[in-house]
């Protein structure tokens, strides 16, 4: 490839697991099982890996993955997030009927979730609800809204709680193999291209900055117009990392898509696994945060991707650790000469 790559300094921006109350797990799982064994045969393979269920619980998941879902998903997600305690005693039965879908279509879902039937599903609804309630308790301001009533100590609170609630579920649910194959790929090193807009575009420029400081070559411009010349040269040499929380943000995924065209390791940092963000990256780093309505949670995504940002800077850091003392040596003392002094 002949165009050229940006060097550092170049660039424009530039809990123990809960009791369930005393129901045994059999009590919860009751004549389900036989249903979810009998559609074992009648239902796909999802690709999902019972085993690897989001551990940030049953409720986000399906908040982060609801603009994926196909209608009848979407109706069987609204009924469970309606009334999360309805659906925990609910059978297979039931919960088709107050979706208004098949018995079929209810254990699909669940599968597709990551869970083998709705017994498991209420199982770990049953511990998530019981965490809620535990940190409800800690903090009586776990669920509320922003709201022109709060006193500043309130407001204060809810943005501390959930931002810090983001960074430890974004730092549960990563990907870890993912992170580790990014990190390699970038301290090679191979050169760096960021891709972002509006709030994520800060993200993006975080990165930019902090790879840049260690000499690593990294690129970012807020402008999306050059965000797409720089996607449209990149080659197999590089990598592409792009910020949407939404995981649909056009501009972020034209950028991806054409840097994976053009043979890029591509990799989205994303709160929708299932967005079109994250289905045209090669790799996904997933961000936990909600952005539905006015909450404290609402503005704890940009904390989450800042979460990621400094877990893969502090990897790439540990694999360059050989020559990270030169180049923060030279990257300080050219900062340095534009400190004011005492």
């Amino acid at each position: 490839m002949t165009s050229p790559k940006a060097r550092p300094g170049t660039g424009s921006a530039t809990a123990p697991r809960p009791a369930v109350g005393n129901r045994s797990r059999a009590a919860l799982i009751g004549d389900d099982e036989a249903m979810s064994e009998a559609m074992s045969n009648e239902v796909g393979d999802t690709g999902v890996d019972p085993s690897g269920v989001d551990p940030s619980g049953v409720v986000e998941r399906i908040r982060r993955s609801r603009a994926g879902f196909s209608p009848t998903e979407a109706a069987i997600a609204e009924t469970v997030l309606a009334d999360p305690q309805a659906a925990l005693m609910a059978t297979t039965g039931s919960l088709a009927e107050g979706a208004g879908v098949s018995q079929a279509s209810v254990v699909r879902f669940c599968r597709a979730l990551g869970y083998t039937g709705l017994p498991d599903l209420r199982l770990a609804l049953a511990q998530e609800l019981s965490r809620r309630d535990l940190e409800h308790e800690r903090s009586g301001v776990a669920h509320g809204r922003i709201d022109a009533s709060d006193s500043l100590a309130d407001l204060a609170a809810k943005i501390a709680f959930h931002e810090a609630r983001s960074i430890e579920q974004t730092a549960r649910q990563l990907d870890l193999d993912a992170l580790e194959e990014t990190a390699r790929a970038i301290a090679v090193p191979r050169p760096v291209t960021v891709f972002g807009v509006g709030a994520s575009g800060l993200v993006a420029a975080d990165l930019t900055q902090k790879l840049q400081r260690i000499g690593q070559p990294c690129q970012f411009h807020a402008d999306t117009h050059v965000q797409l010349v720089h996607a449209a040269l990149l080659d197999a040499d590089d990598v592409a990392v792009g910020f949407s929380f939404s995981g649909r943000t056009r501009d972020v995924g034209d950028c991806l898509r054409l840097a994976r065209e053009g043979g890029a390791l591509t990799v989205a940092v994303t709160g929708d696994p299932r967005s079109p963000t994250a289905r045209g990256a090669a790799r996904v780093l997933l961000t936990a945060a909600r952005e539905d309505e006015l909450r404290a949670a609402a503005l704890a995504s940009r904390m989450a991707q800042l979460a990621v940002v400094d877990i893969l800077f502090a990897r790439v850091a540990q694999l360059r650790f050989d020559d990270l003392d030169a180049a923060l040596a030279t990257t300080r003392a050219a900062v340095d000469r534009l400190r004011l002094r005492p």
